[in-house]
């Protein structure tokens, strides 16, 4: 029961506070851990691809095993002192593995600056949450890269950590938030990540795989309920969710696709390279600023549908267990 509340405390927490900047966050330790390691332990290993593949492997391994482990014993220690001393950290971890509120926040930063007509501005809010180049975005591009970002991170950031969660505690969720972490630093195919970050980014594919198809049924679902497309989100959904390079990214990117009526997806730039990517959705109309609302809308309402279900099969679990 006391992971059941965590769940559910640490979700509206999320909600109301989001990440506050003054509360020290794990996904920062994480990421010191990663640029650690590619400072001190990734230049040991011979700059071969071999080598590279090797270093990037440790990586992956090490910082999930050792977030596990770190959690693990800090939640024992805490039920040492007092049950309700694990249930707060507990409760603490899993509103920051959770990343509602962040995204719906970042991304309006983007439509307050389309609206407003600063293209300049849309491009530096939009850089904060995209790994693509945005200098050559127009209005309908920045548009385009806020709704397919709050699309895809509504898996990372909501649906695996939430699921991971109800399943194991905070500790599993963080874990989850370290396979995240680092194949948003170096799971890259660039010529500097390209082997080194290969077991990061193959390590997130299949940490994501489940995840990632839960979440757009639970997206679809969501679209119903918000006064979309249902139906069009299904079907884009099936046409074209592994139309998309990535296992996991067009699942819900192709659902938000259908249920706005948008296409998503087509060619970008990363790292000044221009890259061709599928498209997902039919074009019925431009991408418009208020489409990043409307994402977001949705990306609520499949969080609160998703912690329902999971609620519901904790307790049927936990009954069923006696």
């Amino acid at each position: 029961m006391l992971i059941l509340c965590a769940v559910l405390l640490g979700f509206a927490l999320d909600l109301l506070f989001g990440d506050p900047a003054w509360l020290p966050h794990p996904v920062v330790v994480m990421g010191r851990y990663i640029a650690w390691f590619e400072r001190a332990v990734r230049p040991r290993f011979p700059q071969t691809r071999r080598g590279e593949l090797w270093g990037g492997a440790l990586l992956a391994v090490s910082l999930p095993v050792l977030t596990l482990a770190l959690t693990l014993s800090a939640c024992r220690l805490a039920r040492r002192v007092h049950p309700w001393a694990e249930l707060a950290l507990q409760t603490l971890w899993c509103a920051q593995a959770l990343a509602s509120r962040g995204l719906a926040a970042e991304s309006r930063r983007v439509h307050a600056a389309l609206k407003s007509g600063d293209l300049s501005a849309a491009r530096a809010a939009v850089a904060r949450i995209v790994g693509r180049d945005v200098e050559r975005l127009d209005a309908e591009g920045v548009a385009k890269a806020a709704v397919e970002t709050v699309a895809e991170n509504f898996t990372d950031g909501v649906a695996a950590p939430l699921l991971c969660m109800t399943v194991f505690g905070a500790p599993l969720a963080l874990t989850c938030k370290a396979i995240n972490t680092m194949d948003s630093m170096v799971g890259y195919r660039s010529e500097r990540y390209l082997y080194f970050g290969r077991a990061a980014a193959r390590l997130d594919d299949a940490a994501n795989w489940l995840p990632s198809r839960v979440a757009a049924l639970f997206w679809i679902a969501a679209a119903g309920l918000t006064g979309h497309a249902a139906a069009s989100a299904l079907r884009v959904w099936q046409r074209d969710a592994r139309r998309h390079a990535s296992p996991n990214a067009g699942q819900t990117e192709s659902a938000c696709a259908g249920a706005l009526g948008v296409q998503l997806g087509g060619a970008a730039w990363y790292f000044g390279r221009r890259y061709e990517k599928a498209t997902l959705g039919d074009a019925s109309r431009p991408c418009e600023p208020e489409d990043i609302l409307r994402a977001n809308r949705m990306m609520y309402c499949a969080g609160a549908l998703l912690l329902f279900a999971c609620a519901a099969a904790r307790l049927l679990a936990l009954r069923w267990m006696g």
